[in-house]
Parts: C-alpha cells; sequence; structure tokens
C-alpha cells in the first residue's frame, strides 16, 4: 500500500474506538445497576486491564511473523497445540457471544412491541434470529458486511448522544439513591461487574490487524490502540453513569431495554421506541457480520491444519455453508440449554461463559510475549516494560476469570479440555502434512492443497466490529 493511501495515526484511532462501540453495550445499563453506580470501580478496573492487553497485543502484531492472529502469537511459546488451543477457544467465545447478541436482540424487541414471551419463546425467538442471519449469509458477506457497517451506528449514536447531552437529565439525588443499593464493600463492587464490564471490550485485539494499513505502524499502532480503548472506556464510562443519574436504580435494573427506556425519559416514549427499533437493527446487523466471521475463523483454522477439515468446505462464494451449519446447530443447543424465565439471567450465563473462553487466548497470547520478543532480538530494556504490561495483563485476565464466577469457570473449563480431545484429530492431519513436506521439500505442501480450499488473504481473525 502507498504511503498516500495509508492512515494517520488519528484515522486509526477512531477506527479502533468504533470497532469496539458495538452490541456488547446494549444491556449493560441494566446489568450494571443490579450492582449499582458503584461499579465504576469496576469500569476503572477493566479500563486499566484493556488498556495493558490493548498495548500487549499491539507489541504482538508488531513482531509476530506467524499468521492466524492470536493463536500465531500463542504457537511462539507453546507450539503448534497452542496455536490450536487459541483458535478453538477463540471460536467457542464468538460462537457463545452470538447467542447472547440474539438474547439482546430479543430483550428490546419485548419492549419495542410490548410483547410478554415465555421462557420457551424467549428461547425460540433467540434461535430464529440466529437462524435467520446464518441463512441470510449464504450468498455471502459482501451485502451483510455493508449493513453491519450501516447498522452499527443504531448503538453508537444513541450511545454517544446519551454520553452527551443526557447530562442535561442527569440528577445527582437519584444517582446518589442508585450508588450501592446492596452496600458492598469497595474491593466487592470493584470486582463485582469486572466480568460484563470486559464483554464490552472484547474484541480489543482486532484492532492491532491494521499494521500493513498505517504509517510508521512501530510507532502509530500501540498510539491507536491505546488511544482508540481509552477513548471507547470513556464513552462507555460516561454513558453508564448518565443513564444512572436518569432512571431511578430498580427501573433500570429491571429494564431489558434501558437504552429505550432512557430516551423516553429524556425525551417521550416515541423517541425511547425508535432508539429501541435501532439497536435491535443493530444486533441483527452484528449478528449478520459475526455469523459469517466465526464460520471464516474455523475455515482459516481448517485451511492451515488446525481443525477439522468439514470446516474448511466453501461453495463457490467462498462460503463455508457446512461450517456454518454446524456452528448454528452449536448455538441452537446454547439457546435451548441456557433457557431461563429472566432473560436476564440467560444473558449472564452467556456472557460469562463468552468471557471465560475468551480469557483462555488472551492469557496464552500475553504468556508468549515474552518469548516473542527473545527471538525477535528486543532490547532487554524495552523488552521488560512491554513484559510488565502483559503481566499487568494476564493478572487482571485472571481477576476476570474469578469474577466470572463457578458455574461460567467449570463450564469453560469442560469445553476447553474438550478441545484437546479435539485436538487430538488435528494433530494427526498435521503429523501427515509435516511428513509430506519433509518427503517433497521441493514442493510446497499445505492443507489448503490437500483440502482442496483456497489459501485465505486475509487473516480472518479480525471482524470489523469487537463485540460482542
Amino acid at each position: 500500500m502507498s504511503a498516500a493511501k495509508k492512515m494517520s495515526v488519528s484515522q486509526l484511532t477512531m477506527l479502533t474506538a468504533v470497532n469496539m462501540l458495538g452490541s456488547g453495550i446494549v444491556l449493560l445499563p441494566s446489568k450494571l445497576a443490579e450492582v449499582g453506580a458503584i461499579s465504576i470501580l469496576s469500569w476503572i478496573v477493566t479500563a486499566t486491564g484493556s488498556l495493558a492487553l490493548a498495548y500487549a497485543f499491539a507489541r504482538c502484531g508488531m513482531l509476530s511473523r506467524k499468521t492466524g492472529g492470536m493463536g500465531g502469537y500463542a504457537e511462539y511459546a507453546f507450539g503448534k497445540g497452542g496455536n490450536y488451543i487459541t483458535n478453538y477457544t477463540y471460536g467457542v467465545s464468538l460462537l457463545i457471544a452470538n447467542v447472547a447478541i440474539s438474547i439482546t436482540a430479543v430483550g428490546y424487541i419485548q419492549v419495542l412491541f410490548n410483547l410478554q414471551l415465555s421462557s420457551p419463546q424467549v428461547g425460540l425467538t433467540t434461535i430464529a434470529l440466529l437462524w435467520i442471519t446464518t441463512f441470510a449469509n449464504f450468498g455471502g458477506a459482501r451485502i451483510t458486511g455493508k449493513i453491519g457497517a450501516i447498522t452499527v451506528w443504531g448503538v453508537i449514536a444513541p450511545v454517544l448522544l446519551v454520553s452527551t447531552v443526557g447530562w442535561f437529565w442527569f440528577d445527582s439525588s437519584i444517582y446518589a439513591a442508585g450508588w450501592n443499593p446492596h452496600g458492598k464493600g469497595w474491593f466487592e463492587a470493584a470486582g463485582a461487574s469486572v466480568s460484563i464490564t470486559l464483554w464490552a471490550f472484547l474484541g480489543l485485539e482486532s484492532a492491532c490487524a491494521n499494521t500493513d494499513a498505517v504509517e510508521n505502524p512501530e510507532r502509530n499502532v500501540p498510539i491507536a490502540v491505546l488511544g482508540g480503548t481509552l477513548g471507547a472506556a470513556i464513552i462507555y464510562i460516561v454513558s453508564t453513569n448518565v443513564i444512572a443519574g436518569i432512571v431511578d436504580n430498580p427501573e433500570l435494573a429491571s429494564s431489558t431495554a434501558p437504552f429505550g427506556l432512557v430516551f423516553a425519559k429524556m425525551f417521550n416514549p416515541l423517541v425511547g421506541s425508535v432508539v429501541m427499533g435501532l439497536m435491535v437493527l443493530a444486533c441483527i446487523g452484528s449478528l449478520l457480520g459475526w455469523q459469517f466471521t466465526i464460520a471464516q475463523v474455523f475455515k482459516s483454522s481448517a485451511d492451515t491444519g488446525y481443525f477439522l477439515p468439514i470446516f474448511a468446505k466453501a461453495n463457490r462464494a467462498g462460503t463455508p455453508i457446512v461450517g456454518m451449519l454446524i456452528l448454528l446447530a452449536g448455538q441452537t443447543a446454547l439457546g435451548f440449554l441456557t433457557i431461563s424465565p429472566d432473560l436476564s439471567k440467560q444473558f449472564d450465563i452467556l456472557v460469562n461463559l463468552a468471557v471465560v473462553t475468551n480469557l483462555v487466548p488472551y492469557i496464552l497470547s500475553m504468556a508468549a510475549l515474552m518469548t516473542l520478543q527473545m527471538v525477535s532480538n528486543v532490547p532487554p530494556r524495552q523488552a521488560l516494560i512491554s513484559n510488565i504490561v502483559a503481566w499487568i495483563a494476564a493478572a487482571y485476565s485472571y481477576l476476570a476469570l474469578y469474577s466470572s464466577g463457578e458455574q461460567a469457570l467449570m463450564l469453560g473449563g469442560v469445553a476447553t479440555i474438550f478441545g484437546y480431545t479435539l485436538f487430538g484429530f488435528v494433530n494427526n492431519r498435521l503429523i501427515r502434512l509435516e511428513a509430506l513436506n519433509n518427503s517433497a521439500p521441493t514442493q510446497t505442501v499445505s492443507a489448503q492443497h490437500i483440502s482442496g480450499a483456497p489459501i485465505p488473504v486475509n487473516n480472518l481473525y479480525v471482524a470489523q466490529e469487537a463485540r460482542p
């Protein structure tokens, strides 16, 4: 790419922030209200941890010479098994997150159309959205990608508006009354919402994907990643706390459409309904993009031999339909297994599980940074600074794991261990590929050639919108 066409540091910073401001915030005000406005302490902890993660990922992206995003980073320290389990847990996390996004849309749909859905009806509606958004991708991602790029503003615009204009309706007495409704201690309150606040930042690793598209990447990528993450953090913190000073805490905590509720309070019910409609469209647009992205994550890993070959099968449009259907079956099962009388509780289960599985590749990547810097001959003093930041990021990741709860840790652990069972099948394929490579030194043999699948051009580990 010519220098004239490359992004400036300010453009990449803006892109990074916009990519993070996705559907992950749509239910956050209600979830934080369950703890109280004191959950701002969790925001501070998560913002600090996310900045450390963002910087460490920027360093990994600058130094790594392996493809596969986080899997490539992990391979430096943990070999092929580390690459595989990183890809696997990341893919599982996206699968779970898609169900959580669908539930978020259903929560807003209920309020928008004044529906009282039973638990089975909520589950079936959630699954129906997953099916619709999967089938819509069968013709390729070109149209759905454009739809997602537009609909994401259905979230961003209301969030920015409430962060700025919302102060005119802010009532300090409402905020004070909802500060700490359950009488939590400072340390307990700081850890109570770490998992749900991290949910809003998941995908921050995608900000490091534009190394080749920015001027002076060695300097500008870390600046843009840190700036974009800090900007998203400020918007998240301001918007959720403004809402806590507009809507009474009990009403906010029980709402499944908090942004529609706050705009109805600020203006009128019609405006609230418009905002709810925009957020439903944003969630559906997000799902459209993520359904294709998760299939491509599995496909690109299958192409390189790390996943089962069935995920590499694609039609003429390059769409891995078989893989999509397998993943849809998994999402459908999750939709049924997590059915709860309380939509909010179902959302909690899925978010905590998505966070736990996504933290596995985060922790592996942080650990691999030390090895990555050593093999890249980074000067010891410079390496020490990056390693300290990675240790802080890892410590935060373990705190987030702990705050996710026993159930999420147990299920996430089972899902991860099951991945190692699958690796037994995958590893046999990798060994055969290595044997073929060793027996034919003059000809490169790869998983793509064996499977007949096209070699991926882009690193599809990265989506244009961060969250889930």
